[in-house]
């Protein structure tokens, strides 16, 4: 039997967040349908590294940037490119200062006034690289729960890229890996339990086929949970070069994931995911950005991207 880990965990899985996310997410009514307490703290400490494809823009110049941005929004017909020039060439605490100040000479927000110039998919891209990290994990947590079912792959998606050290205590998660030990992995047909965690918390002390013992000893939404937890600790970089091949295979592209993952990544892990791609799948993933997409949207993801492999 598998351990019961899959009970009201609200309070547990809420304090993994930073108070901003949590304040973001309060407001749900479906954290029910989120699956494990102890066993998601051991498994999801895999955070961020120093790999983003682009960094603070030295010569930044708020003010200049919130002007330029004004007039590219009133010029006749909208000057995208301006836009995507300096919203693609910053920080994103840059793009907050540019946001603020921006609304100091309008008397208008922002994210607002993109929404009513811009169109299409190109709207979503400049969307979330104006939100902070804890807004947009938090907003895009919630889309993924609308309507009737949560999109579970998304979802899951979701929680491995908040790579930003929101996630970690790491005096609960060497009780928590003790715990799972205990109640679990000592325990005759609860294998799945026995995700190894980091060195600095190895307190599961035999060796497992992680995923093996997952898809013997639970079936559906919840071995399909455990299976991309356990993917995406083994090679965080590969999980999402194949999330976002997925997003770009075949006749139809689904860009609220390839959207997701390059604004989130942008600054985080972006090298290391083009390099898994391309080791992957023998072409670079500017390139098929280039293939699946066009116009004013092609350039901004192409940006986000930076460079080809």
């Amino acid at each position: 039997m598998v351990i019961p880990v899959i009970s009201s965990v609200t309070g547990v899985v809420l304090k993994m967040f930073s108070p901003e996310v949590r304040l973001n997410l309060c407001s749900l009514s479906v954290w029910h349908r989120f699956y494990a307490s102890s066993i998601w703290r051991v498994i999801i400490l895999h955070l961020a590294s120093a790999y983003g494809s682009f960094k603070a823009y030295e010569n930044f110049d708020v003010e200049r940037d919130a002007i330029n941005t004004e007039a590219a929004i009133k010029t006749k017909g909208v000057d995208e490119i301006t836009i995507i020039n300096i919203l693609t060439n910053c920080s994103n605490e840059q793009r907050q200062d540019i946001a603020f100040a921006y609304q100091r000479r309008t008397k208008k927000e922002l994210a607002p006034a993109m929404k009513s110039a811009l169109f299409g998919h190109l709207v979503t891209v400049i969307w979330g690289l104006l939100k902070t990290p804890a807004q947009y994990d938090a907003s895009e947590h919630k889309a993924s729960m609308k309507g009737l079912a949560t999109e579970e792959d998304s979802f899951i998606e979701i929680i491995l890229q908040t790579g930003r050290g929101w996630l970690c205590d790491y005096e609960l998660i060497d009780q928590d890996a003790q715990k799972l030990w205990d109640t679990g992995v000592k325990r005759k047909g609860t294998n799945v339990s026995c995700v190894p965690p980091p060195k600095s918390i190895c307190n599961v002390q035999e060796p497992y086929d992680m995923l093996e013992s997952i898809k013997k000893d639970v079936q559906g939404d919840l071995e399909n949970t455990f299976l991309n937890l356990v993917q995406c600790i083994q090679n965080k970089p590969s999980y999402f070069a194949n999330r976002l091949y997925d997003s770009m295979k075949g006749k139809r592209t689904c860009d609220k994931v390839l959207i997701r993952i390059l604004v989130s990544h942008s600054e985080e892990d972006m090298l290391k995911i083009r390099s898994e791609f391309k080791k992957k799948y023998g072409k670079s993933l500017y390139y098929f950005i280039q293939q699946d997409t066009k116009g004013y949207y092609q350039k901004a993801l192409l940006y986000l991207c930076v460079g080809d492999d």
